[in-house]
């Protein structure tokens, strides 16, 4: 990775798993009465690249308090964390959905999500590097483009670190960076409203042309006649039902544990941010009370602000009137 230039996404994924590859565990009680001879042959090269050898006491030293076999495994996956956003952010790293994959399986393995949000605004707004005339140049890029979306098994990866790791300020930003981020809920609209879009826009045509069919089978009314009466009638039944049946799917709230739309929410809205709403939903499950019964008793200063952050996303905490016995 100090080699100048562009380094390709091999390159990149190596320098990443390399440094995946180093033990983070506190050593057990055996290890901690070795030498430090024999400590320094069994650290690995990814380890002396870290420059992991300097957590041990050299010689000259002041005199400081030992440090505990956790403190300095602490001292490990900080610096392991460190080297992985080191590396990533490098100006000429171009990060791709493999990249961004493995630096948050890393970070997810280290406990380490504070930089997520960074990283993954960074996947969608980096500047692409280029090489002209043998020199490094910077293509600005638009974040809210559908190809800067961040995948979604990713973005659950990433959410899912941060509640394990109980960082509030982590989740909101990585939900902020991937399910409320315009680009992808315009990949959301390609991928799963470009073919019913087009069914809805094909639906008349197909129902004109399938009433023109039947006309030719009575001799009752002109032909012209017929087809008005059959295509209104199709018409108005296919609208119905399909109506009928959007405000059955959008208004459906079994998968609705704490986090519900607020009323009057547009269904465009909801279908919209679904991911966002269940993602919500997920965070108060996992910082609030486990018990079902004391959903809403929550105290404090973070959960009292995550309550006014869903209100503001035009969702509701623990409805009264959906909760368990209030319906």
């Amino acid at each position: 990775m100090a080699s100048s230039g562009i380094p390709s996404e091999e390159t990149t994924l190596t320098a990443l798993r390399a440094i995946a590859q180093i033990d983070v565990r506190p050593p057990p009680a055996a290890a901690e009465r070795r030498s430090e001879d024999a400590a320094a042959e069994t650290r690995g090269p990814a380890s002396q690249l870290l420059g992991l050898d300097g957590l041990a006491p050299q010689a000259g030293d002041a005199a400081r308090p030992p440090r505990t076999p956790s403190q300095r495994s602490q001292d490990v996956v900080d610096k392991v964390s460190e080297a992985a956003y080191t590396i990533v952010t490098r100006p000429t790293v171009v990060i791709t959905r493999t990249i961004l994959a493995e630096y948050v399986k890393l970070q997810a393995r280290l406990g380490k999500p504070q930089s997520l949000p960074q990283i993954l605004r960074l996947y969608a707004s980096k500047p692409t590097p280029k090489l002209v005339s043998g020199s490094v140049q910077y293509v600005e890029r638009n974040p809210n483009k559908a190809e800067s979306a961040v995948d979604p098994a990713v973005a659950e990866a990433a959410l899912d670190a941060a509640i394990e790791a109980k960082d509030l300020e982590a989740a909101i930003g990585i939900l902020e960076n991937t399910y409320s981020a315009k680009a992808f809920l315009r990949s959301k609209l390609i991928k799963k409203g470009f073919v019913p879009g087009l069914a809805a826009a094909g639906t008349p045509v197909a129902i004109y042309y399938a009433a023109t069919q039947l006309a030719q089978l009575q001799h009752s009314l002109e032909p012209k006649v017929a087809t008005g009466f059959v295509f209104a009638g199709a018409i108005c039944y296919v609208g119905f039902t399909a109506t009928i049946g959007m405000v059955a799917h959008f208004t459906a709230n079994d998968q609705m544990k704490r986090v519900t739309w607020a009323l009057g929410t547009p269904l465009r809205h909801r279908w919209l941010y679904e991911e966002e709403r269940a993602a919500l939903d997920k965070i108060a499950c996992s910082f609030g009370f486990s018990e079902e019964h004391r959903y809403g008793e929550e105290e404090g200063e973070e959960f009292m602000w995550l309550r006014e952050y869903i209100l503001s996303r035009s969702m509701i905490l623990d409805a009264v009137d959906l909760m368990p016995g209030m319906n």
